[in-house]
């Protein structure tokens, strides 16, 4: 028994290892796509290039992981079925489960490993790549310059340049004020055409004009008489000039991790307990100043700022006033405010519509801080409940994909990769629109983010009966057999009629 094992084994790791870089190589590519934007153009070297990949990759690894255990279960099973090794062991009176039984323990050590990674090894990860990331976006490109925009990334001058053909990289009707000296728009060169080019070292911009003019005016020689205005200029015609700008600012500049570390991706589940806590106690502070607010501004808040007491009280009606408190005990609204002038009439009304204005805007303010604070409660939750079920799907997906694989009797990557990212997309599907009634606030965060994985739990134990009985499920025959079956019946029926 000990040599089917090792035998099963070997079969379920090569695919296993395979698939998981295959299926990180996937992810990473559709993340580097998403991405590709603030990537290009910004002259990043080879070390910092590597660094990102690498925790980017380390990054999906809790999502490659039940996609890799899924196809690799369904590759294993599947050669198994298709070389009749299945059959052969079960003429031995070894039963499915009894062959699914090391890899079903390794699949739940997988799943065990998947959980302690992503609580400890992914927050780190994510905090570094999600920095790494802002830092690249912010470095400024080294090219940038847009036709009939002036451009002021380069520090110390302001260009803009007419147009640009994309094919020569030939520039025209090219403006640039030079502020190096701090002295404002003293320096000015226009040029008929030129082009622009980064230097070897990446360190300088170098252009060369064609054509132009350069205005300056020389402050330092200005005249005495502080009632003249005017200053010296010099002027200048060139028909070729080189101009070399030194890129001060474009390299990439690391910022400081603590400004991420407070972000639901980069807390471990301790963290984001403690996170979650702490919302709860502020949504419950804000809820309680909330009442308090309003109890004070619509029960509490004295009627004589509105009209005289004096003015709508009945001797039987003062009576009952209590002389501590200074309350009226029961007033009739539209007697009292019959009793009123006119003019205290519309100071009446300009102090309600008054009262309701500020009552609507701190009820809106109230409301927009409390959706807030539940939107980032929300995602804090749904963040401690992605931990588990992604490494829980590691063991569903095994019990997925195993039997599938006798069922079908089929390897390689052909039947197998169409069915696993088929069975995946379902799952994604389904749990991306669990997670978005969460954060709409539909649907509890454990029901919403367990959603999808409670409907596979259940068609992980039906295929499991399924392929332990030999059904044919996926036999294409029986299905024509039973349309047959069906269209027999029927004629039948309608024959006796």
């Amino acid at each position: 028994m000990k040599k089917l094992h090792l035998l099963v084994l070997r079969s379920f790791i090569g695919p296993l290892i395979l698939t998981f870089f295959f299926v990180i190589f996937i992810l990473l590519m559709q993340f580097l796509w998403r991405y590709i934007d603030d990537l290009i153009g910004k002259g990043l070297e080879m070390n910092v290039i590597s660094e990102f990949l690498l925790y980017t990759s380390a990054s999906l690894v809790p999502m490659a992981m039940p996609l890799a255990v899924l196809l690799a279960s369904l590759m294993t099973f599947g050669n198994m079925a298709e070389n009749l090794e299945l059959l052969a062991l079960k003429s031995s009176g070894i039963s499915l489960v009894r062959i699914m039984a090391p890899v079903m323990v390794l699949s739940a050590f997988l799943a065990i490993g998947a959980f302690m990674f992503a609580n400890y090894v992914m927050p780190v990860t994510n905090l570094k790549m999600r920095s790494l990331l802002y830092d690249i976006q912010q470095q400024r490109p080294e090219l940038s310059i847009k036709p009939g925009v002036f451009d002021n990334n380069l520090e110390g001058f302001s260009i803009r340049i007419g147009d640009r053909n994309s094919k020569t990289n030939l520039l025209t009707d090219i403006l640039i004020y030079d502020h190096t000296k701090k002295e404002g728009n003293i320096k000015v060169t226009v040029a008929d055409s030129g082009y622009m080019k980064m230097s070897a070292d990446e360190k300088h911009l170098l252009l060369t004009l064609y054509n132009g003019r350069t205005w300056e005016e020389l402050q330092n020689q200005k005249t005495d008489d502080r009632h003249i205005k005017s200053y010296p200029q010099q002027r200048s015609h060139f028909e070729y000039q080189e101009l070399i700008i030194e890129m001060t600012g474009f390299g990439l500049n690391r910022t400081d991790e603590n400004l991420f570390r407070n972000s639901f991706q980069m807390l471990n589940i301790s963290q984001l307990n403690h996170f979650e806590d702490s919302l709860r106690e502020d949504f419950g502070l804000l809820v309680d100043n909330f009442h308090a607010t309003m109890d004070m501004t619509l029960v509490r808040k004295s009627k004589n700022i509105m009209i005289k007491r004096s003015r709508i009280l009945s001797d039987s009606l003062k009576a009952s006033v209590n002389e501590e408190g200074k309350e009226v005990v029961r007033v009739h609204v539209d007697s009292a405010y019959a009793q009123l002038n006119k003019l205290e009439q519309r100071r009446a009304l300009t102090q309600a519509i008054n009262f309701a204005r500020s009552n609507k805007g701190l009820t809106t303010s109230h409301a927009n801080t409390a959706d807030w604070k539940l939107s980032k409660l929300r995602r804090y939750q749904i963040e401690i409940h992605r931990k588990y079920t992604y490494s829980l799907l590691c063991l569903i997906f095994f019990f997925i994909g195993a039997p599938l694989g006798a069922i079908i009797r089929k390897g390689g990557l052909g039947v197998p990769v169409i069915v696993s990212v088929m069975l995946f997309l379902a799952y994604y599907i389904i749990s991306m629109m669990g997670e978005k009634v969460v954060r709409e606030n539909i649907l509890p965060p454990f029901a919403g983010m367990w959603l999808s994985t409670f409907l596979l739990i259940p068609m992980s134990i039906w295929l499991t009966i399924k392929a332990a009985n030999d059904s044919v499920i996926m036999n294409v025959e029986t299905y024509f057999l039973w349309a047959k079956k069906l269209v027999q019946g029927t004629q039948k029926f309608f024959r006796r009629k």
